[in-house]
């Protein structure tokens, strides 16, 4: 358990904050989808919005505000919104939320959750051609019928059935983000373990998989029916579904989870975990080495023929194969079994190596809280540096700064720098990549800025790749915030060549961002092996809205040790002033 109880203790995340925080918004998104379905006034709808994005990331439990009578101290909380989430916690429902769905037909919201749509392009379709679920559509898109719609065109149309290919897939998979999944366990972990020697979680949430189906949990103890009678009562299931006695597995009420327990001896602990993490193919290629040397490999141990050679811990496993113990992050059969028999793992990046976060956000655009209060959480997290990067005039959803509230707020930076100077507080921005692959701001007002950092934020299908690739062209660029755009949730991302923009930021050194909000992570490890091994520099950033949200560092780190890098890779890892940067001169 030692590997995922660092992670656990660093993110110090409470089960009940993200699981119920992450429901109520998650209502009120839908409340805003369906109001701005019906045509709703812009105000309203964005209400809605902007209170699901607030609760979502805000760091405290809103559980525990509740019951502390705090709900308004929520910076853009009225009585109104916090009276549904007293009405959610206190019996599991929002009425108005029932009321915005009346007369909605069933598979509306299915459309609305389909990416490249939208509520007003369902909106559309429902008044015009009577489609009022995906199979409806589906058969329309067949006729032609939707390219005769205002607004449509082959291009959006395609984009469209790119959208229904995500929502299918992700809907067959039925997996939750990293950042849901982890909380579970931590609460079930820390639930279980006064009655356990060894505890662990296992499969792809101790492999750190952005994504996780069903949660395993492993552990070891003296009395094993005590161990399972421990776990089937765990206060938050919802329903038993199986119990015997070794192995129980529950549903947890929050997201409808299935976790698994199995209690194994202590002998075989290491091999069980090492097992049952996986993956699946580390472990196929695992057994196939053993096995050329005379081995035979199982959850049960490590055996020359009928003698058990080890077993007790993972590394007694790699031992006897004369391998390098392999971190759970990288056994996915992508090289790592070679590199370990000849002792060229890399040493991957670790949480104290970190010394800043790279992208963050003040109350200047669309953060919640102050430029002394993230400097001030920063210094708690150890850091010699953080990167306030608000945003620029064309974000107006995310309040960005015009060129004088930019003035201002450096000049804040200034006064608060002085009375922190153990600590750089970089003036940065993340400036919105515009539709002709201009920045927002003049080359004149970039000069000055300490660290700009560039995203796209809206023109999702439109000339990416062309874009972002004039962006990095110009001088004055750092880094390419979370370069394929996409959400977990449920976004797709851009329509892009990657390959073209890793080249470029390559040539033109500018890095790549790992956004390490949990519904980002983006890039994900696919794309990071991609581009170091094309080499690429790599930076990781929270994207902190809040300060709470700068313990997300650890959602990028495990990225990045899943893409295989160094910290040398990474410029969080380097003094400010040793930074590998592209020549501004």
């Amino acid at each position: 358990m030692q590997f995922l109880a660092e992670k656990i203790s660093y993110i110090g995340i409470s089960g009940k904050n993200i699981m119920r925080n992450g429901e109520i918004a998650d209502l009120f998104e839908q409340i805003a989808d369906v109001l701005e379905f019906k045509g709703e006034n812009s105000f309203r709808v964005n209400a809605y919005r902007k209170s699901a994005r607030i609760i979502r990331e805000y760091p405290e439990d809103v559980e525990m505000l509740w019951k502390e009578d705090r709900l308004t101290e929520i910076p853009g909380v009225g009585q109104g919104i916090a009276d549904h989430i007293m009405e959610y916690l206190k019996t599991g429902k929002i009425q108005q939320y029932q009321e915005v769905l009346s007369g909605m037909p069933e598979g509306i919201l299915d459309l609305i959750n389909i990416p490249n749509i939208g509520p007003k392009t369902v909106s559309l379709f429902y008044n015009r051609l009577d489609i009022k679920n995906l199979d409806d559509l589906e058969k329309e898109i067949k006729k032609g019928t939707i390219l005769n719609l205002p607004g449509m065109g082959e291009k959006k149309i395609e984009n469209i059935k790119k959208g229904i290919i995500f929502f299918k897939e992700k809907q067959k998979k039925k997996r939750i983000s990293l950042g849901i999944a982890l909380p579970i366990v931590k609460e079930i972990i820390d639930y279980m373990k006064p009655g356990v020697e060894k505890i662990s979680a296992c499969g792809s949430l101790r492999r750190m998989k952005e994504t996780i189906g069903d949660i395993d949990i492993l552990t070891t103890g003296e009395n094993h029916k005590d161990i399972i009678e421990t776990f089937i009562n765990f206060p938050k299931k919802e329903n038993i579904i199986a119990k015997g006695q070794t192995k129980a597995s529950i549903i947890v009420k929050e997201h409808h989870l299935q976790v698994d327990l199995r209690v194994v001896d202590n002998s075989s602990y290491g091999s069980a975990l090492l097992y049952f993490t996986g993956s699946k193919e580390h472990n196929i290629k695992l057994r196939g080495l053993a096995k050329d040397k005379g081995f035979k490999i199982s959850e049960y141990g490590i055996f020359k023929g009928d003698e058990k050679i080890a077993g007790q811990t993972e590394e007694s496993v790699y031992d006897v194969l004369n391998m390098q113990f392999i971190p759970p992050e990288l056994r996915e059969d992508r090289g790592e079994i070679e590199a370990a028999i000849n002792h060229k793992l890399p040493h991957l990046v670790k949480i104290n190596d970190i010394l800043g976060d790279m992208h963050s956000h003040t109350n200047y655009s669309d953060g919640m809280d102050t430029i002394e209060t993230m400097v001030q959480l920063a210094i708690k997290h150890g850091y010699k540096f953080i990167v306030i990067s608000d945003h620029t005039k064309t974000s107006k959803i995310a309040n960005g700064m015009d060129e004088e509230k930019l003035k201002k707020r450096n000049k804040e930076i200034d006064i608060i720098q002085e009375k922190y100077p153990e600590i750089k507080i970089v003036k940065a921005v993340e400036i919105d990549i515009l539709g002709d692959g201009q920045l927002d701001y003049s080359d004149e007002i970039l000069k000055d800025i300490e660290f700009v950092i560039g995203a796209i934020h809206q023109g999702f299908q439109k000339n990416v790749t062309e874009r972002m690739i004039k962006a990095i062209k110009n001088p004055f660029l750092d880094i390419i915030a979370h370069p394929t755009g996409r959400l977990i949730s449920g976004r797709k991302g851009y329509d892009i060549n990657l390959d073209e923009v890793i080249s470029a930021a390559v040539e033109y050194n500018v890095a790549l961002e790992i956004n390490a909000y949990f519904d980002r992570l983006d890039l994900n490890d696919i794309n990071i092996i991609k581009a170091k091994n094309r080499g690429a520099m790599f930076s990781i950033g929270t994207d902190s809205h809040n300060a709470g949200m700068l313990k997300y560092m650890e959602f990028g780190i495990s990225m990045a040790r899943r893409g295989w890098l160094e910290k040398n890779d990474i410029l969080n890892c380097y003094q400010w002033n040793n930074m590998p940067r592209r020549n501004k001169k």
